[in-house]
């Protein structure tokens, strides 16, 4: 019997690994061209879009098997990088920018490590008390909550001035990420999102969105393992805030409200949200659409012809995208495939 189960589990374990690998490569790829190249304005760009893999994986973990929209994801993107900022930062720097802190944190600053350790606890425990109320009730007023949940935190983001600063950037954080180290954490929480959605859990989960009462007739309890996949959701996303931080140097509370969620939410529902690979393809096509569009706000000239500025354009094209593809596709590019079902084909089991 206990042979039987292992034989049973390593298959799983081996196929969500190395498919992981496979979603990861495309990325892997164009920052390996990109990093070939030397331009630093183009690493930049590659570690953004490295950024936002991680934050809509993370949300491929809750949206993709749950079947809710979640609005509050970058919420914990803003809790990940505001944690690491202010546990790190020096406390000199603390002396000017936060000289007033509670919880006596101006005169605190530990290892990078350490404070992605604590900064992981602090979202842990506040992905358990959010999701015991959300996780409870589905449909459209989960997505409320989730919305009102991002309105609250942006408020105490804006106006807890003596410990986020508000609208003022909170700066002096220390700069050690770089693209391949950020490319590694990428392919792990990657692999992470593909184990969790190929375990016994996800299949459940995902079984569960479909037909709620057929799930717990069979003894499924869906509240556990929608609560398991808000907290995993919330620790990923929470890491793609702590890699921009380490980053960039500098945050600022508006770099996670409606705007990045809206971008964020376009990625996954363009690759398709019931995929890890469709968040990956979804973060890249949006990604260089961007670029591309950014150009023709700034007034491009095509054929000799000089064309008007066309500011707010990116955020039309989101909404199209939006639209279109709830419209157009509403599973989204890759729908519940990966990479490797395309070019591996799961044979059925044999007895």
């Amino acid at each position: 019997m206990t042979s039987t189960n292992q034989s049973r589990r390593r298959p799983f374990l081996r196929r969500a690994v190395l498919g992981g690998l496979m979603t990861a490569l495309p990325m892997l790829l164009v920052c390996i061209a990109i990093i070939a190249t030397g331009e630093q304005w183009m690493v930049r760009l590659a570690y953004a879009g490295v950024v936002a893999v991680v934050v809509v994986v993370g949300l491929q973990i809750q949206m993709g098997n749950s079947g809710g929209v979640s609005f509050s994801h970058t919420v914990f993107v803003a809790i990940g990088a505001y944690a690491v900022a202010i546990l790190s930062v020096p406390v000199q720097m603390k002396k000017l920018i936060i000289p007033n802190a509670p919880f006596g944190l101006a005169d605190l600053s530990l290892s990078p490590a350490a404070a992605v350790l604590v900064a992981l606890l602090i979202v842990a425990v506040l992905a358990v008390i959010t999701g015991l109320v959300i996780v409870r009730v589905s449909g459209i007023a989960a997505d409320i909550l989730t919305l009102c949940l991002q309105i609250i935190a942006h408020s105490v983001f804006m106006y807890w001035t003596s410990l986020f600063r508000g609208s003022q950037a909170f700066f002096g954080i220390p700069q050690f990420m770089t693209l391949p180290a950020a490319l590694a954490v990428a392919m792990a929480v990657i692999i992470g999102a593909r184990i969790f959605r190929d375990s016994p859990w996800g299949v459940q989960l995902r079984a569960s969105s479909e037909n709620l009462l057929a799930a717990r007739c069979f003894a499924v309890n869906v509240t556990r393992l929608r609560l398991l996949a808000w907290i995993l959701s919330a620790l990923a996303c929470s890491i793609g805030g702590m890699i921009f931080a380490f980053y960039i140097g500098t945050i600022n509370a508006q770099s996670f409200y409606f705007p990045y969620v809206f971008l964020t939410v376009a990625m996954l529902i363009l690759g398709g949200m019931n995929s890890v690979s469709g968040a990956v393809v979804g973060v890249l096509i949006i990604s260089i659409g961007i670029e591309l569009i950014r150009d023709l706000e700034n007034g491009p000239v095509l054929f000799g012809i000089e064309l008007p500025t066309l500011y707010g354009l990116s955020g039309l094209a989101l909404g199209a995208v939006i639209i279109l593809g709830m419209v157009l596709r509403p599973a989204g590019i890759m729908g519940t495939r990966e990479f490797d079902d395309i070019l591996f084909p799961r044979r059925p089991e044999t007895e």
